[in-house]
């Protein structure tokens, strides 16, 4: 077998010839199958204007922005104030609009009473004319600036801490965004088939984050092969698991009013484009990890052989599994506390409530994630195993040599 030689950031790591060919072939035969995929499914302007049922707004209203000078209790709407409904009023002073600079009565009712809103704070406010007069509801809180802060700071830290690799990291991220935003749920929108959709633009995603992130590379390339077959395992998986489970894809309501402004949509294939987004993250965190590991390993000791380097980095691989494994599932735990609250006020038993298709849903999604990621370990050394070359015999040192010229005789 041959052999040729990858650069690490700090080692010169000898790869197998053919590993190196096959491993090459597998990814430029995927990335065709992608292109291919994204050239064929990217829907026109046309079709996505054709498919979107608009919500409008009625005829003459808009929304201006206004600063609050002043928040008192209760509200001339409620009949009986200290009741159920909890009301304020905010006098605002409008800052966009015909009416700029005047001074209206905003009532806030319900939960906009908790947003903790006071004087100064900048807000939205929705203007409707009619035939006795304008009036104007509360409609939004300007929450931009802290947003834009936010952003600000979470660039700042990945440019300081990472340096040139966090800030490619962060255009490989915008553009996963635009696959995402520009093509994945247009794509979906217009009824394009969505397992289709979802593997062709999670592949570019992948390519792109990861070569842009980390370097064109044969330690990249390992990682990557290893995301794809992840990628695969989890959406077999998914797939199995949602027609076994017969999910339909309609958990809440946000389902059911997308199905009346979106009919081409297939809700049980929404729901296999969102097992495979879901986990693209933690699969791109794990392979990577492994792929490194077992390149550095190799560096380290240009003895082992591959099997000696493959369990090596298993054990590795075992404490990123423990450890990943949580983030997934207290990710899940973080963004749906409300629902789980729920749990608690019914007097059926809470194993029963996971039938529903709201929990087995995100069980389905957050497991099929959590096999492939385990799986994806495994694959991921053993890709990357193969691809290092094979061990070689350290030369050794002559016990009794000495590394200083004696001095020249007198």
């Amino acid at each position: 077998m041959g052999h040729g030689h990858s650069h690490g950031s700090t080692s010169v790591v000898e790869v197998g010839q053919r590993a190196r060919n096959l491993l090459v072939g597998f990814l430029a035969v995927v990335g065709v199958l992608a292109v291919a995929g994204l050239i064929w499914l990217w829907p026109t302007g046309a079709e996505v204007d054709g498919a979107l049922n608009r919500i409008g707004d009625p005829p003459g209203v808009t929304y201006e922005d206004a600063t609050i000078t002043a928040i008192a209790a209760g509200c001339t709407s409620v009949e009986a104030p200290g009741g159920d409904l909890t009301c304020e009023t905010a006098t605002v002073e409008l800052d966009s609009g015909s009416e700029a600079g005047q001074a209206a009565d905003i009532e806030l009712i319900g939960p906009q009473v908790h947003h903790g809103l006071r004087a100064g704070d900048s807000i939205e406010v929705m203007r409707l004319p009619t035939p006795d007069g304008v009036h104007y509801s509360f409609s939004g809180i300007n929450r931009l600036p802290v947003l834009l802060t936010m952003l600000a700071l979470f660039v700042v830290a990945v440019v300081a801490v990472a340096r040139w690799r966090g800030l490619m990291a962060l255009v490989g991220l915008a553009v996963a965004g635009y696959v995402l935003l520009g093509f994945m749920l247009p794509a979906i929108i217009v009824g394009k088939p969505g397992m289709a959709v979802a593997l062709a633009g999670s592949t570019a995603i992948m390519f792109i984050v990861l070569y842009v992130a980390h370097g064109i590379s044969l330690r990249t390339s390992a990682a990557l092969a290893g995301t794809l077959l992840g990628l695969a395992v989890t959406t077999a998986l998914g797939a199995i698991a949602v027609g076994a489970a017969r999910l339909s894809g309609f958990a809440e309501e946000n389902e059911y009013d997308l199905a009346q402004l979106a009919p081409g949509i297939d809700f049980q294939e929404l729901l296999m484009v969102g097992i495979i987004i879901g986990g693209l993250g933690v699969l791109n965190d794990v392979t990577i990890t492994q792929a490194s590991a077992v390149w550095e390993l190799r560096a380290a000791a240009p003895e082992w052989t591959r099997r000696r380097v493959f369990m090596s980095g298993m054990r590795i691989g075992r404490d990123h599994i423990a450890s990943t494994i949580y983030t997934i599932v207290f990710a899940y735990a973080g963004s749906a506390l409300a629902v789980l609250l729920l749990l608690y006020f019914t007097n059926r038993e809470a194993i029963d409530l996971f039938g529903l298709e709201l929990f087995a849903g995100e069980s389905v999604r957050t497991l099929a994630s959590a096999i492939g990621l385990i799986l994806s370990v495994p694959i991921t050394t053993g890709i990357a195993a193969i691809t290092v070359g094979p061990g070689r015999p350290v030369p050794e040192t002559p016990r009794h040599a000495d590394p200083v010229a004696p001095d020249p005789a007198p």
